[in-house]
């Protein structure tokens, strides 16, 4: 099996997220990527509206965004993309 180099760091687990934010995920990235192109950055903020209202599901991304993932604040769209697609559904 081919793994993606993200997978071969030791800080990554292959932590899944809930089926309706990795949807989310899937659809920013792809209209970000349509929009900007390939190199377009994101952020785990870009997944939300400008307002809490669902704190639990935020802390999720923001957990396996920086604590699994320990991924900079920015990064390509097309990577997490990859890593989301590569997750297995639990």
């Amino acid at each position: 099996m081919n793994v993606p180099r993200w997978a071969k760091t030791p800080h990554t687990k292959r932590v899944p997220v809930r089926a309706s934010l990795r949807q989310k995920i899937l659809e920013v990235c792809d209209r970000k990527i349509s929009e900007k192109g390939p190199a377009v950055g994101v952020s785990f903020y870009a997944f939300f509206a400008n307002r809490n209202d669902d704190p639990e599901l935020l802390m999720e991304a923001a957990e396996w965004w920086i604590r699994t993932h320990r991924l900079d604040h920015f990064e390509k769209a097309a990577k997490i993309r990859t890593m989301i697609e590569d997750m297995d559904l639990g």
